[in-house]
């Protein structure tokens, strides 16, 4: 089953359902089902800033800057 986020129409509380084919979200806490779908982002990965902190920085191409391989070195 997907997990999905909302926004409470009515109380404004934002949750997280588990939503089957056949199942209505509805808010925990006052029953809506006026409900917004919010836009979920996800993680992929397990590292926390804690941790990333802690590493040293990857080599070239590593960082990830839109630009490609080698750009970041090219900063202003």
């Amino acid at each position: 089953m997907p997990l999905f986020e909302y926004l409470c129409k009515g109380c404004k509380k934002q949750f997280e359902a588990l939503v089957g084919p056949s199942r209505v979200p509805e808010c925990p806490s006052c029953r809506s089902q006026d409900l917004a779908k919010q836009l979920s982002v996800f993680a992929i990965g397990g590292r926390g800033p804690e941790l990333a902190a802690r590493e040293p920085a990857g080599p070239c191409g590593a960082c990830g800057d839109p630009r490609g391989p080698g750009a970041c070195r090219l900063a202003d």
